[in-house]
């Protein structure tokens, strides 16, 4: 649920005290992995961790006033929401994951034996105990935030390489000449771009 807190000792102190204990110690881990070119304040309504304007000028593709989002906590009615945008990067719509560190992530999880309650971007858990903190924390690790800078250059500018093909093959097919079809791996980079 987004909340109307403007900090983040504000957005914590809002909630009860076994929510506030259990994202505490999620917070915990995430500060302690997070690399210093990231930042942590009040983003969507959550606690958000992103690249600030200092680090990447740029912002959010999808609002530039925006810093660049990396990951979130949120505390939802019947669970907490841990959002990782590094590992759902490469992603497809059914929940399979086109990259490395998703695999990763997925595949160290399972061997906690704990279960992976997770969305696209979104992982749940309703107890702290049921979360796999130490991935978490080394899913933190492993993205420093100018190698998701990179990555998510790449991803726009692979999108916009990719609308122009698509742009060109419209207007072929408006003209008598065939269309080409796009191919399910142009399909599945287009639904990482949402995702960014």
């Amino acid at each position: 649920m987004q909340s109307r807190a403007s900090t983040v000792e504000e957005y914590l102190s809002a909630l009860p005290e076994d929510r506030r204990a259990a994202i505490a110690q999620l917070r915990k881990v995430i500060l302690k992995n997070l690399d210093k070119d990231y930042a942590e304040g009040m983003q969507y309504g959550v606690i958000g961790y992103f690249v600030p304007h200092t680090v990447f000028p740029a912002g959010y593709h999808c609002n530039p006033a925006l810093p660049l989002p990396f990951a979130a906590i949120a505390s939802q009615k019947n669970y907490i929401s841990l959002y990782l945008m590094g590992v759902y990067c490469g992603c497809n719509d059914d929940g399979s994951d086109g990259s490395p560190h998703a695999r990763w992530f997925q595949e160290a999880w399972k061997q906690t034996g704990k279960k992976l309650d997770m969305g696209k971007a979104c992982v749940r858990f309703k107890r702290i105990e049921d979360a796999a903190l130490d991935v978490i924390g080394e899913a933190i690790r492993r993205i420093p935030a100018r190698e998701y800078i990179a990555y998510y250059e790449q991803v726009l500018e692979r999108n916009k390489v990719e609308a122009a093909a698509r742009s060109a093959a419209r207007k072929g097919a408006g003209s008598g000449r065939p269309q080409k079809p796009v191919s399910s791996a142009k399909s599945a980079s287009r639904r990482t771009a949402k995702a960014v």
